[in-house]
């Protein structure tokens, strides 16, 4: 019930002596009190579609958990491939283009007797760090990547913790999800592809020209 405002700025008698003003009040809180502690909730998901006795509207955390929207992004995991490595290939894209700095990459490079899937690429990473308390989950990192190797998919918050340190996130932390592979993969490349065609030019180069010149005149 709310309280209505006279039109005019004169106090009542009632308003005056504050005390019958002051029990008014407390009964309406009383009564909003008893009407939720003893009447039945609307366990509608919507929170604002409820319209039963108690208004309560309060989510019920963990029983009642409120839906996510379509355009959710959750906690960030690196994709994996195949073989259980993580997709990223340290180009320093994600940690370029994020606006609160909280991506750390530092790269490290393959062997050269390292399996053949991993000789077409250079680089990956040897650490790649997350600061979930600084993320602003604009989702830059995600589009950024040339590689798909970052995805914000979870549909999961940060869990709670006691230290700074929990917010943290490494490889360990964040590769996780089924491995995703892409035709246009460098490490899917067939071990028996034939050479291209290679171009031939139309014109004689000065070099080959001269030498030819020279032998003719001979």
């Amino acid at each position: 019930m709310a309280y209505k405002i006279p039109e005019s700025s004169e106090m009542t008698p009632t308003e005056r002596l504050y005390l019958p003003e002051l029990v008014r009040g407390i009964a309406i809180t009383a009564r909003h009190f008893l009407r939720n502690l003893f009447g039945q909730r609307d366990p509608a998901p919507d929170i604002l579609a409820r319209k039963g006795i108690s208004r309560v509207s309060t989510v019920q955390y963990p029983e009642e958990r409120a839906p996510f929207p379509p355009g959710y992004r959750g906690l960030h995991r690196l994709v994996p491939r195949d073989d259980g490595r993580p997709r990223c290939v340290a180009c320093y894209m994600c940690a370029t283009v994020c606006p609160a700095q909280c991506i750390y990459i530092e790269a490290g490079e393959y062997p050269v007797d390292d399996a053949r899937e991993n000789a077409v690429i250079e680089k990956y990473p040897t650490r790649f760090v997350i600061d979930e308390l600084r993320c602003v989950v604009c989702g830059f990192c995600v589009e950024a990547c040339p590689k798909d190797a970052i995805r914000m998919d979870t549909g999961q918050h940060a869990p709670s913790g006691y230290v700074r340190e929990s917010f943290v996130f490494d490889i360990p932390k964040l590769l996780k999800g089924p491995p995703v592979s892409h035709p246009s993969d460098p490490w899917l490349k067939r071990d028996k592809s034939s050479a291209p065609p290679q171009h031939k030019e139309a014109h004689t180069r000065v070099g080959d020209a001269d030498e030819h010149g020279a032998k003719r005149q001979h």
